[in-house]
Order: C-alpha cells, then structure tokens, then sequence
C-alpha cells in the first residue's frame, strides 16, 4: 500500500520567541539586527512615478511619517502578530489609540455601551468629547450579564467596549459573554487591553474585534516613553451591515485611483483596519515618534519576563496586605477570596497583573500618613513601570468624579492603588510594613539612610 507522507508541520513558535523576532523587517543598508530609529519626517522617491505609486497605495513604500515610519512599521507588525490581529496602528498616547479606535467605528449621532469600571481618561473622553460630538455612551450596570448588554441595545447602537483589568478595582469583564453579545446584534467589541497585554490576555482569541493599549505602560515598562497602539482582529464582517457602518460602504473621498472603490470594495476583513489609519490617525495627526517607538520596540522584547515577575510579585503583595488589620479589603482578582478569582483563572492562568488596590479602614487619613511613608514605592501618576508606584486616586485620577460617583465604584477615601513592580518583593513588603508602622504610631528607621537611590556621587579627582 503506498503511503502519503506526512503533511509538512507547520511549528509555532512561544510568546518569548516572537517578542523578540517577530516584526523585523531586516535593515538593508548596513545590515543593523536591531531596526533603526528613521527621524525623517519625509522619504525620497526615486522619480516621478514612484511619487505617483505610493500616493496610489501600489509601492507600499514610504510616504511621509505622520502616515508610516520604518520604525513604527516593525513594531506595529510585532504588536500585531503578538495579538493575533491582521494589522497595527501605534499612535502618540494612549488616550489618542482610544479615540482612533472608537472613532473608526462611531458618528454622530452612535450610541455605545461600556462596561462601567474604565480608566477615568477614557471617561472624561466620552463624557466631554463624545458628548460634544453627539455620541451617546451609556454604561451597563451589570456588564457580565450578557442580558444587561442586550436590553440596552438600541437601533443607533454601534459597538460594545471594555476594559480586560480595570484600573484600580480589577473588576474583571467576562471578554467572551460580552463578544458573543455584541455580534448576535451585528456590532463589535472593542477592549482596552493595557494592563492585560498580550502576554497575558489576548482578547482577539476570545471574539473582540478592535483591541487598544497604552503603550506607555508595561509594553514599553520602563516608564521613559508615551505611545499607544489599536489592533484589529481582521474577523468583523463589516461587509454585512452597510446601514450601521455606512462609512465603508461609501466612495473613499481622497482615493488616488478615482474609480468610486469603498472601503469594503478596496480591503475587505480589513476595511475598518485601513479607515482608521489612513482616515483617523493619519488625519488627526495621532502618529508616533519614530523614537519612542524604538524604546517600545526594547520594552517588547522583555514583556514576558517582566511579567512573570509583575505578577509574581502582586500576587505576594497582595496575599500579604490581606492580612494586614488596617486593610478592609484588597481589589486583586488573583486572590482566591476575590469575587473575580474565578473570572481570573479563566482568562489569566499566568497571572491576574500587578495593577491593584487596597482600601486603609482608616480614610483618607490614614491614606495620607501611608502614602508619605513609603521609600520603595514611588509616589506617581502611571502604571506599568519596572518601579513600584503609588497613588491615591479619590484625590487624583477619580478627583473629578462627584463623591457619590466614587462611592458607587467603590473608590473610597482610604483606597491606594499601587503598581508592583519587579523589585525584590520582600523589600517591597518591607517598605509597605514599613508605612504601617508608621501609621500605628511607631516611629521606624528609614530603610536605606539617604533613600531610594541615595545621594549624588561626586566627582573624583576634582
């Protein structure tokens, strides 16, 4: 009997492979492993012709960088294949990868509904410029059940949208039940994934269609740079629904070709991928800098690493201020007691992330004698950095909500939320047992005599 030999094996390499190869594009003029960093603001063509084909979209070369960058191509490539999206966008901060997003998708005159806990920028987005643009953003109140979402729906609603890990409550969102929701009514989800990353979470295998992060946070991780980045998962059938996304379905106005083709005629799955950056981010100007994108470029490289220890450490960190008597409760999902464990072990066996609150039972009081008590932690605005950080958000990041509103999402005066990050954990409980000494009314040695970094060290010889 004549045997067919096996079919060829096609091998898949791990995360930590392909956050350090995948998006090279190779460098041909000096053959550089690593992708330089074009500070151009403009590339040359060769004649007259090849102007004329790249403002066609026939030489896929380089045009000018507020629309593409050499740079930024190798990186979006990366994010998007550590995604599993078809194609990228970094923008210039997150917040502006939240408006390309949501932009791409929505008008005037669109309703959207939200899962309720998100990042307070993206809610003064869509409280004040929404609002102004006229469009309607309501938020669910129960957003893991799916019944919430469907009786919401509305004949104008347009897109469902989430956030994977909320900052600080780590409310988590159930990303399928809310995915399979929005597409039984023919419209997409869109995820903020920034304190997940791919690493972690990628929302794209369980049914979102548009996935968001800051990328200034823990894919960049080193706390020196601000980006952001909007994949698209390339699976809405957008084809389908010509009276909700009239927009793809209509002549592209600045078409070089003339020849009346629609976004759906011209890029099919990826239709709303190339109206968000060609008519989106490239109109609005939300490009980013070639240079920042080299440093999100060598954050990526190490993002597994450093979360396996974020994480690690959180979870320590966590377990510890549980017990803790002056904490009334600790908002980490990756603590069994938490009432998103369960949600947790789903869709973050390798860790819940490391951006998390605790809530002091004495107020903002004793909020404030712990927060200037530490050493280690640093006393900031951001997340995701290989430092600890520490912030206080009902008079920060949640300032501007009413009391009530904060009350109701559980933002309390004496919650902290912190951002662990990859130092030695127990010198990171040491500085947190530390502050609750201090606010017992002891009075401990500092840790280190001159503080986190000591002083200034002179200038031999001078």
């Amino acid at each position: 009997m004549n045997q067919t030999p096996d079919a060829p094996h096609e091998h898949h390499f791990g995360f930590s492979t392909e956050q350090v190869h995948a998006g090279y594009l190779g460098e041909a003029g000096h053959g550089a492993r690593i992708t330089p960093i074009y500070l151009s603001a403009g590339f040359v063509f060769d004649d007259f012709e090849q102007a004329r084909a790249r403002f066609a979209g026939t030489d896929l070369g380089y045009v000018y960088s507020r629309i593409n960058n050499p740079s930024n191509a190798a990186v979006e490539k990366a994010l998007a294949e550590l995604e599993h999206g078809v194609g990228a966008t970094l923008t210039g901060s997150g917040q502006a990868a939240a408006t390309v997003a949501l932009l791409s998708v929505l008008k005037a005159g669109d309703h959207m509904l939200s899962a309720p806990s998100i990042y307070e920028g993206t809610r003064a987005l869509f409280r004040g410029n929404f609002a102004r643009f006229g469009i309607e953003v309501e938020f669910v109140e129960h957003p893991n059940d799916p019944d919430d979402w469907h009786r919401r729906v509305r004949e104008n609603t347009r897109l469902f949208f989430g956030e994977a890990i909320p900052n600080p409550k780590n409310d988590l969102i159930d990303v399928e039940a809310i995915a399979t929701a929005a597409h039984e009514h023919g419209l997409p989800f869109a995820i903020d994934a920034t304190v997940a990353t791919p690493y972690l979470l990628r929302p794209i295998d369980y049914g979102a269609d548009i996935v968001f992060h800051s990328t200034s946070k823990f894919l960049a991780g080193h706390g020196s740079s601000i980006g952001g980045v909007v994949i698209d998962a390339g699976r809405f059938d957008w084809a389908a629904h010509p009276d909700k996304f009239p927009h793809l379905h209509q002549p592209i106005v600045d078409d070089a070709d003339g020849d009346g083709a629609t976004w759906i005629d011209k890029f099919g799955a990826k239709a709303n991928f190339a109206f968000a950056r060609a008519a989106i981010a490239g109109r609005f100007g939300t490009s980013l800098s070639p240079f920042n994108a080299f440093l999100l470029q060598q954050g990526i490289e190490t993002l597994s690493l450093r979360l396996d220890r974020h994480t690690r450490n959180a979870l320590a960190v966590a377990s510890w201020l549980e017990q803790q008597p002056e904490v009334s409760n600790v908002d980490y999902a990756g603590l069994p007691s938490n009432p998103y464990h369960a949600l947790a072990q789903k869709y973050y066996p390798t860790g819940a992330g490391s951006v998390f609150a605790f809530t002091l039972s004495g107020g903002q009081d004793a909020a404030r004698v712990f927060y200037d008590s530490v050493e280690v932690f640093t006393r900031m605005t951001h997340i995701g950095d290989v430092r600890s950080l520490i912030l206080h958000p009902p008079t920060t990041t949640h300032s501007k909500l009413s009391a009530a509103e904060r009350d109701r999402a559980g933002i309390h005066p004496g919650l902290l939320r912190l951002s662990v990050g990859i130092e030695d954990v127990d010198d990171l409980i040491a500085d947190l047992d530390r502050a609750f000494r201090v606010l017992r009314g002891e009075n401990p040695p500092p840790l280190r005599s001159t503080g986190p970094g000591g002083g200034f060290t002179p200038a031999e010889g001078l």
